[in-house]
Parts: C-alpha cells; sequence; structure tokens
C-alpha cells in the first residue's frame, strides 16, 4: 500500500504542486543603511604575489553604494595595524561607521574597535 500511494504521489499533478518545501526559511531581512558608509564591510584577500613589500589587500566594501577601497597590507598584520590602516584610508575620507561587519574571529573584531576609538 505504501509504494501504491507513493506512486499516486509521483504522478499526480495537483500533489507535485502543493508539495511543501523541506529547506530552512530564509529569516527577517535586514533593512538596507540610509545612508553611504554606514555599515561596511571589511576583510581580506590574502595570498597575492608579492608587490612592494605588500602580499594581501584590505578590502573594505560600503553596503550601501557598494563602493569599494583595496588597500594593500603586508601579511601577517595585527588589529592595531588594521585600525590604522583603516584610520589612513577610510576614515579620513568617510568618517567612522556605525558597524564594521567582518569574517574575522569577534577578538580581532574587538581590537580592531578599540584601536579606532
Amino acid at each position: 500500500m505504501k509504494q501504491s500511494v507513493q506512486e499516486f504521489v509521483k504522478q499526480c499533478q495537483i500533489c507535485q504542486q502543493a508539495k511543501t518545501k523541506r529547506i530552512k526559511s530564509s529569516g527577517l531581512l535586514n533593512p538596507l543603511p540610509e545612508q553611504a558608509w554606514e555599515i561596511i564591510s571589511l576583510d581580506f584577500v590574502e595570498g597575492m604575489p608579492q608587490s612592494d613589500n605588500y602580499n594581501a589587500l584590505l578590502v573594505v566594501i560600503d553596503k550601501f553604494t557598494k563602493y569599494g577601497h583595496f588597500i594593500p597590507i603586508k601579511h601577517p598584520f595585527t588589529a592595531v595595524q588594521v585600525a590604522q590602516i583603516f584610520m589612513n584610508n577610510v576614515y579620513k575620507l568617510h568618517g567612522l561607521p556605525k558597524t564594521i561587519i567582518s569574517d574575522r574571529d569577534r577578538v580581532f573584531s574587538s581590537t580592531v574597535w578599540q584601536q579606532l576609538f
């Protein structure tokens, strides 16, 4: 009987259209920022060929305008160095953002924020 029901459901067009999706819902959407350079993402591109003593990039992208800064940096780097580079290349042009999104661990992000303040 189980096999018979499965065959019927496979062939029934209404059953196929009404089938529920078995994936997790994406959740609530986050609102867009209200102005430029309010929310930024910060990431690193590492493993690049050496050029003028630099072998990585600090990538800073504005979530509102999608404008980006690509800043050369030397690996290994510290949170203090990243904060100083951020101040010299991004802060002086756009000011301090409300939120920084980064894929680094919380300790690194926290140290960058502390150095910025």
